[in-house]
């Protein structure tokens, strides 16, 4: 299991919804960071995945952009 999972998010986003449902029906607990609520967060998703996209997961340091499913 992973020690830190944190989502940076928006609503209304369908594959951050799927994200989300994931990473719940995994047992897995996280974080979520929405992006639209702090421009800080913003620029940190933006710096993380390299491109203004969301869902930004990052896990244990690991970051990953989008959700294609588990």
């Amino acid at each position: 299991m992973p020690d830190e999972v944190v989502i940076f998010t928006k609503p209304g986003c369908p594959y951050c919804a799927a994200a989300k449902k994931d990473l719940a029906e995994k047992g897995i607990s996280f974080t979520e960071q929405d992006v639209t609520s702090n421009p800080v967060l913003k620029e940190e998703a933006i710096r993380l995945a390299g491109q203004a996209a969301v869902p930004v997961i990052v896990t244990n340091g690991e970051v990953a952009v989008g959700f294609g499913g588990s």
